[in-house]
């Protein structure tokens, strides 16, 4: 799934990153606006596979990813690619936090779950409880941190495999690789094929 095209280059993005991580917070307001709507198709992406009760919004997320990308020292975006590659390990996180708030509010009640559309596993990992696909995230991290951070790229950040690739510093085929054994390997986990 390839990022949707602002009005703005991605030339922008990074010259604007560039600035707010020399220390311009006028580089930071106006960086929001540019990659605000991104943000929210991302999480408007990862929101529709969730539970029909379930009452976190595209703009909470985003809202929240975007305070947590404030209040984070040391965190520096290089280009666009970059940028979005750290709020999909933002956004996973949200996430995963949610659903184990809900879990705790419910005393073990109904799961947040999200589909994992044929992209990610195939049709046979449809409804995966979001909790299930961070464990199973998180050994396979054992594995092969990169092969996370592509999935994490390309599942929760909606990046490219050339974007991927460039935030990694691998070729495009590498990004291929991990993609694929990262599929496979999370179907094996999450469907006990």
């Amino acid at each position: 799934m390839q990022p949707a095209m602002s009005a703005h280059e991605p030339g922008d993005i990074s010259r604007l990153l560039v600035a707010w991580n020399g220390g311009d917070e006028r580089a930071l307001e106006e960086l929001i606006p540019i990659v605000y709507p991104e943000l929210r198709r991302i999480a408007r992406i990862h929101l529709a596979r969730r539970a029909s009760d379930d009452t976190l919004e595209s703009a909470a997320l985003v809202n929240e990813a975007y305070l947590k990308l404030v209040r984070s020292q040391g965190v520096r975006c290089h280009n666009r690619a970059h940028f979005f590659a750290v709020c999909a390990q933002m956004i996973r996180r949200i996430l995963v936090d949610h659903a184990r708030n809900r879990r705790y509010a419910k005393r073990g009640g109904s799961l947040v779950h999200v589909s994992l559309d044929d992209a990610l596993l195939g049709t046979r990992a449809r409804g995966v409880d979001i909790l299930a696909l961070d464990e199973a995230l998180t050994s396979l991290a054992r594995v092969g941190a990169r092969k996370v951070r592509v999935v994490e790229m390309r599942f929760f950040g909606g990046l490219s495999v050339e974007e991927t690739a460039k935030v990694l510093g691998v070729s495009p085929e590498t990004v291929m690789r991990d993609w694929t054994f990262a599929k496979a390997w999370l179907v094996s986990r999450l469907t006990g094929c």
